[in-house]
């Protein structure tokens, strides 16, 4: 029997992902991927998978999953509690599932998104190199959609081996603040100098209409200077389109391939992640670089994702049922009295 994850609660917005469909935006085929590819990453080289690899991003709360087969191996990066068979367990670090075993993560309590990968990753086949789901095209993951209650996982390796497990400490990986990098252009001539003043020296707050594809920004309206309709060009990740209303709109990953309303700027790749890490309410501003320092924080962020195999650390024989660790929970649900 080939071993799966069988879905007994998925979060409202949990999909497959992987690096993204890239290469086909030239055909209007979207790339998607991780949001985050970070967290992405230090989810998959947890369970010592490619730091590519498919894996499911879940926003705001987590899934309920079982085993169905043999051991599998997998580990949660993001800030949540976890249970294993109602007993908690920590994330950050792999955990080897038996046969029937239930995995809980719960909902996040900082940051918008997190990630859960397998070891061995998902027996799912490619849609134009990857599996990466798009939902508004249906492209890729499992049928193309979100995650949902009595979904079947099939997973690559039937059995994860017996081995010591790993473990990563999420103080060591960059901090996202509120000042988002950007370089201006390519159409910041549509866009008077008051326009440009207030985007780059006012706080703007993200709205409740942000999901995978764009992030609307709430703030002071930002003035054109020549219209707001422009020929349809090509959408790089991170674009800030601003339209009629003069609200600036940043695109993400499952943006359009091409779009007609002109682009103030683009985001520094990096606070593409920061960005899609913050939730309705959180607050921001803008920060102009120039392209060449725009390069050098894409390099800095390569050598960090090349770094993070360095940073995973031996967890030992993690066992869920060892006294001195269940020692260590406060087992008790309710008030607890103690005297002097």
């Amino acid at each position: 029997m080939t071993t799966h994850l069988r879905i007994l609660a998925a979060g409202p917005s949990s999909t497959i992902q992987d690096r993204g469909r890239v290469g086909y935006q030239r055909y209007g085929v979207s790339v998607a991927g991780a949001a985050d590819p970070l967290l992405h990453a230090a989810a998959n080289i947890l369970v010592g998978n490619r730091p590519d690899a498919g894996a499911v991003e879940f926003a705001l709360a987590g899934d309920s999953l079982t085993v169905e087969g043999g051991p599998a191996r997998v580990a949660v990066a993001a800030d949540v509690a976890v249970t294993v068979d109602d007993q908690p367990v920590p994330a950050w670090t792999s955990l080897r599932l038996r046969d029937g075993q239930t995995l809980r993560v719960g909902p996040l309590r900082s940051g918008m998104r997190g990630y859960w990968a397998v070891q061995g990753g998902f027996a799912i086949q490619p849609v134009l190199g990857s599996v990466a789901t798009h939902v508004r095209s249906r492209l890729g993951g499992l049928d193309g959609g979100l995650l949902k209650a009595g979904d079947r996982l099939p997973l690559a390796l039937d059995e994860a081996p017996d081995q010591g497990e790993a473990t990563l400490d999420p103080s060591l990986l960059p901090a996202r603040g509120g000042t988002l990098r950007v370089v201006l252009g390519p159409q910041q001539e549509y866009f008077t100098a008051a326009g440009l003043a207030a985007f780059l020296g006012e706080e703007f707050t993200v709205s409740h209409e942000a999901d995978r594809m764009g992030c609307r920004l709430n703030g002071p309206a930002i003035e054109h200077a020549r219209g707001f309709n422009i020929t349809s060009d090509g959408i790089p990740l991170g674009a800030i389109q601003v339209p009629g209303t003069g609200q600036p709109i940043a695109l993400m990953a499952d943006r359009q391939t091409t779009g007609g309303y002109p682009k103030i700027a683009c985001l520094v790749g990096p606070d593409v992640a920061a960005l899609a890490q913050k939730r309705p309410g959180d607050r921001l501003r803008f920060r102009a670089v120039e392209a060449e320092e725009a390069q050098r924080i894409h390099a800095r962020h390569r050598e960090t994702l090349d770094a993070l195999p360095g940073l995973r650390r031996s967890a030992g024989g993690f066992d869920l049922h060892d006294s001195t660790r269940l020692l260590g929970f406060n087992l008790i649900d309710g008030a607890v009295t103690g005297w002097d």
